[in-house]
């Protein structure tokens, strides 16, 4: 049975959608059918037909966008969706053998959920933790470099009403809640989200970057977000010095009439006798006009006529001799055989 959406329900659907423009509302649909999962843990029909009617749209538009997106599920799941990725990296790595584990440890197979309802299993295409491998989520969260002894600790975990800690994230929560932040809505536990460190994987280009210096060029992390008071302004520019380029030409906004041919062949790595692309001074290539029809049969004439074809009526460049005296060997060598 299909739980009622109450007034509650109502005022965050309303909250969802004050966050896009009065005509861009269609734009809300996907929170709102994460906030219509996080009150029945799945997307019934009757969520269906609550995003349509709060959105004024059909059903069958909120239907087209509810099955296109697997994070959207159509049917009543757990508490506890265990997705373990089977795709190329994990796969080779064992991650179809960690599936396999939980299958039979469940009695469930792809997209099944448990007798008592707690635990969905679920193949994923891919995670996004290919440094982590094998990994598997339990609501999103990250158990890394699992293996079926991990994992199924894990599992069992889970069906004793526990809830272990991912390796990096937040900690567990049930789907329904997970969905309610994925419609915009802060986790109220306490502490709920300043658990668990990232991963070292995660963190290496970061402290690379740091290590020899290297920055977004202009990027400000000072930089005041702009708030909702601000409406469409563009946030204060920063003081910040741009960084030195590689040459000594300052920059200069390039011509509008520029195509991106010519764009191209201007920005290609000069050398000590190319002028500086854009430089003052200098003269760039403007776009000349296409060849009229007779140029370009006249250049398909000559480029036939440099190279004839041969006896065979193949070009000059196969060696009509050379591919005599290849069949002529080969008959010497089937004789001696």
């Amino acid at each position: 049975m299909s739980v009622p959406f109450d007034e509650q329900t109502r005022a965050r659907a309303a909250e969802i959608i004050s966050r896009y423009p009065a005509d861009r509302s269609r734009s809300a649909l996907l929170p709102l059918l994460h906030l219509v999962q996080s009150e029945e843990g799945y997307v019934s029909p009757a969520g269906v037909e609550f995003c349509a009617e709060v959105l004024g749209i059909n059903k069958a538009q909120v239907g087209a966008v509810a099955t296109f997106y697997t994070m959207y599920k159509r049917r009543p799941t757990g508490d506890y969706l265990v997705s373990v990725c089977t795709n190329t990296m994990c796969d080779v790595l064992g991650g179809q053998k960690v599936f396999d584990t939980l299958s039979e440890l469940l009695e469930v197979g792809h997209d099944q959920t448990t007798a008592d309802g707690t635990i969905t299993l679920e193949h994923a295409e891919c995670l996004a933790a290919c440094d982590y491998g094998p990994v598997m989520t339990v609501n999103y969260d990250f158990f890394d470099k699992v293996d079926p002894d991990v994992a199924t600790g894990i599992v069992e975990e889970l069906r004793a009403g526990k809830q272990p800690m991912p390796t990096r994230g937040a900690r567990l929560c049930t789907l329904k809640e997970m969905s309610l932040q994925l419609a915009g809505f802060a986790d109220p536990r306490e502490g709920a989200v300043a658990d668990g460190p990232a991963g070292d994987a995660t963190l290496r280009g970061l402290r690379l970057a740091q290590e020899h210096g290297i920055a977004v060029r202009d990027f400000d992390p000072n930089t005041p977000i702009r708030s909702k008071d601000a409406g469409d302004k563009p946030a204060p520019p920063t003081t910040r010095p741009a960084a030195a380029t590689s040459t000594t030409a300052p920059d200069v906004k390039a011509p509008d009439g520029k195509s991106p041919q010519v764009r191209t062949a201007e920005t290609r790595s000069p050398d000590a006798a190319t002028p500086v692309p854009d430089a003052p001074g200098t003269t760039s290539p403007v776009d000349g006009t296409p060849p009229a029809p007779d140029d370009a049969k006249a250049a398909e004439a000559a480029g036939v006529a440099s190279n004839k074809p041969a006896s065979d009526a193949k070009p000059a460049g196969d060696d009509g001799g050379a591919r005599q005296a290849n069949l002529e060997g080969s008959k010497e060598a089937e004789a001696e055989k």
